[in-house]
């Protein structure tokens, strides 16, 4: 069975308050996302994913933080890139990313990038929402969605 969030307190609040005009009822201090992080167990070969295929940019200003990773560009915010020990298993995931935690990433082109994916032999499912995303994971197994941005 269907498990929602349907009848707690908090669901509706920010569709009701969009409706109002009021923007969030919650007086809420979160204002956005910064960045996500991501572990990973080569920092070169994340890289030649995220910014290879991809196409994303790296941030140059990460200090030394004492273990190796990066800082790329996703529009305004950011993914850091951890290369630390991973607790998580790798093997056994869900086949479809959209079934695991995931990242969701906005793209102005899917189909260019549904190419690149192919081209650098990396498996990818469709969204089962019928929206224009899709699914796949980087070089650790980290699942993302890839979500085409409205034209």
């Amino acid at each position: 069975m269907a498990q929602t969030n349907a009848g707690h307190p908090w669901e509706g609040r920010r569709s009701e308050s969009l409706r109002q005009g009021t923007g969030s009822t919650m007086n809420s201090e979160i204002v956005g996302i910064h960045h996500a992080s991501l572990l990973v167990g080569d920092t070169g070969r994340a890289l030649d994913f995220y910014c290879g295929v991809l196409r994303m940019e790296v941030d140059g200003n990460r200090p030394d933080l004492g273990f190796a990773g990066a800082w790329l560009w996703a529009g305004e915010q950011q993914i850091h890139l951890l290369e630390l020990p991973n607790p998580d298993p790798q093997q056994g995931r869900p086949p479809h990313g959209g079934r695991d935690r995931h990242l969701a990433l906005v793209v102005q082109d899917l189909d260019g990038l549904c190419r690149r994916l192919e081209q650098a032999g990396v498996p990818f499912t469709r969204s089962r929402s019928g929206r224009r995303a899709l699914f796949c994971r980087d070089p650790d197994q980290n699942a993302l969605e890839l979500l085409e941005s409205a034209r």
